[in-house]
């Protein structure tokens, strides 16, 4: 977890955008760890209210688009980014309604 200003530094230098961005995902080469994923909780807690929802529900939502992410799906391309946003969709709600249970 961070802050807008630590992820606008790290979207710079490891992006090439000089933007905060909510989420990234650094995917790692070994065997054993799938990679890490940096959040900013500025952006997080913004989006939650702009979307209207907990900033508990948002920061679940960026944490399943990073490992998306870590996994190997892509959101730089329409179609890529309908497909994460489905996925992000289905494994939110499949976790809610264990919760509910």
């Amino acid at each position: 977890m961070a802050d807008d200003a630590l992820v606008q530094e790290l979207n710079r230098r490891y992006r090439g955008k000089d933007a905060p961005t909510d989420v990234l995902a650094f995917p790692y080469e070994e065997e054993d760890l799938w990679g890490e994923v940096v959040i900013s909780l500025d952006t997080c807690r913004r989006q939650a209210e702009e979307r209207g929802h907990s900033f508990e529900r948002e920061l679940s939502i960026l944490i399943i688009h990073g490992v998306l992410h870590l996994l190997g799906y892509d959101d730089e391309t329409e179609e890529g980014w309908r497909e994460m946003v489905r996925l992000q969709e289905e494994v939110l709600r499949r976790l809610e309604d264990e919760e509910e249970a």
